[in-house]
């Protein structure tokens, strides 16, 4: 089965997607969609799914759910006749343990957000049970060092070995499904696409162009965490990327592009840079020329009062 990703119209980056002509529709469940805790349950679920003809999509989340992954659902509910919403805060993803600490959860208004949008399941296990093992003790990882090292894997050591493996075992215990995951977070939708690419999951990996509010943030469940004048500094990543965009239009090189992002990040001084990064869409490698018929992405990374932002644009389309 393909694994090649997906991407919705260049529109459904900022709206809900539109169901076209012959896709599912279905009603949204009334009252709390269905709440699974074990991986047994999970997988006996939605293979009576499929024996029974239907199609299932998961929509893997860590929960604080927002309208970008509303939007997921929603693409999920228009192409699947069964959709499941993991809700799982991953432990090993987090090299920091204040951060795992502080990461939101809502769980009551998740169940909500899912219900709202059609999804019927919620995948929700404990710690305990999708690592059996003491913390530490673990003796199989998924690692991805081509796609994995760079970037937020060089700032956040172990965090895609954490990535891939939790996805692996989401994935195994759903089966034939289709994925739906968001370019926001655009180095994992490339680890989790090639992880599924090399160990024939059957899984077909699915990339929905992001949301982001009317301002031109990034949707991110971190943004929860920043005060009012710290969420406006955060616009700055949204600009730098464009200011890049506008410069690769120019016939700009690397070095010029990633320049102009630097620059124009600098002047807000809450906001403390990481990388502004040129890079090839399919490997994740610095671009070494604007002038390419390969895919291009404009990367930019950031820390806003204590909390790290991600965001990215394809330097054709825009944010």
């Amino acid at each position: 089965m393909s694994t090649d990703i997906v991407e919705a119209p260049p529109a459904a980056a900022r709206t809900v997607p539109r169901i076209s002509p012959g896709t599912r529709r279905l009603r949204p469940p009334v009252g709390r969609p269905r709440v699974i805790e074990t991986i047994a349950e999970y997988s006996e679920t939605l293979d009576a799914v499929r024996r029974s003809g239907r199609t299932v999509g998961v929509v893997p989340t860590m929960g604080a759910l927002h309208e970008g992954h509303r939007a997921l659902i929603s693409r999920a509910t228009s192409e699947c006749d069964v959709v499941a919403v993991s809700i799982f805060v991953n432990p090993t993803q987090f090299g920091d343990p204040s951060d795992l600490a502080d990461y939101p959860r809502p769980f009551e208004a998740d169940l909500e957000a899912v219900a709202s949008v059609g999804a019927q399941l919620v995948f929700a296990p404990s710690v305990g049970e999708m690592y059996p093992d003491p913390p530490g003790t673990t003796a199989t990882s998924v690692s991805v060092p081509a796609l994995g090292a760079r970037w937020e894997g060089a700032s956040r050591p172990g965090h895609f070995d954490g990535v891939a493996t939790v996805v692996v075992k989401l994935l195994s215990a759903a089966g034939r499904c289709r994925a739906y995951f968001g370019e926001k977070d655009f180095q994992q939708l490339a680890v989790v696409t090639r992880v599924v690419r090399d160990l024939a999951l059957p899984t077909r990996v699915v990339g929905c162009p992001m949301v982001r509010d009317p301002d031109g943030l990034a949707l991110s469940s971190r943004n929860a965490r920043l005060r009012p004048d710290q969420r406006r500094a955060a616009l700055v990543l949204s600009r730098a990327l464009r200011a890049g965009a506008e410069r690769l239009a120019d016939g700009a090189g690397p070095a010029e592009v990633e320049a102009v992002m630097e620059r124009v990040v600098s002047c807000e001084p809450q906001v403390d840079l990481d990388y502004a990064a040129l890079v090839t869409a399919d490997d994740l490698e610095p671009a070494r020329t604007g002038a390419t018929t390969r895919p291009l992405r404009l990367m930019v990374a950031a820390t806003v009062g204590g909390v790290r932002l991600i965001d990215n644009v394809d330097p054709h389309r825009g944010p």
